[in-house]
């Protein structure tokens, strides 16, 4: 949940090259953010709640959601 807040740039991203290591060994990691572009470019899917409920999936195997998909999915 929000690996990567109030750290530095640095720090940051040897977080990602650690989820991105691990994923690659096969582990499953849920990633909770609300930092859009973390999400995009670390997630092989993207699951978007609202209201407790599963609102919209989103395949991101190719890394190519787009934030407006994702925004519209939060709000609408």
């Amino acid at each position: 949940d929000q690996p990567t807040r109030g750290i530095d740039v640095g720090a940051k991203a040897e977080i990602y090259e650690l989820i991105n290591a691990l994923a690659e060994e096969g582990t499953s990691i849920l990633l909770i953010s609300d930092e859009l572009d973390e999400l995009i470019h670390l997630s092989d899917q993207i699951v978007v709640l609202k209201k407790g409920a599963v609102a919209k999936v989103y395949p991101n195997e190719t890394r190519d959601v787009e934030k407006d998909q994702l925004l519209s999915s939060m709000v609408g």
